[in-house]
């Protein structure tokens, strides 16, 4: 079942939440019991060989508006 995180607007506290993502825009209690609380958009870590990100691929050379000289 995946976790969301919520952070309480009264107290600050940040908590998890596990309930079905039919139910992940529902309303979440803080534990110390203040109702005033907002969801917190996450990452989602993947395993992979390396930690580095992907290099970015190299701008076009030549030819075509925006790759070559019309823009100047």
């Amino acid at each position: 079942m995946p976790s969301y995180q919520f952070r309480c607007r009264s107290c600050g506290d940040t908590f998890e939440v596990s309930r079905p993502m039919a139910r992940s825009g529902d309303p979440a209690e803080c534990p110390a019991g203040h109702g005033d609380t907002v969801k917190l958009l996450t990452t989602f870590g993947t395993v992979g060989a390396s930690s580095a990100p992907a290099p970015m691929p190299a701008a076009p050379s030549g030819g075509g508006c925006c790759g070559g000289g019309c823009c100047r």
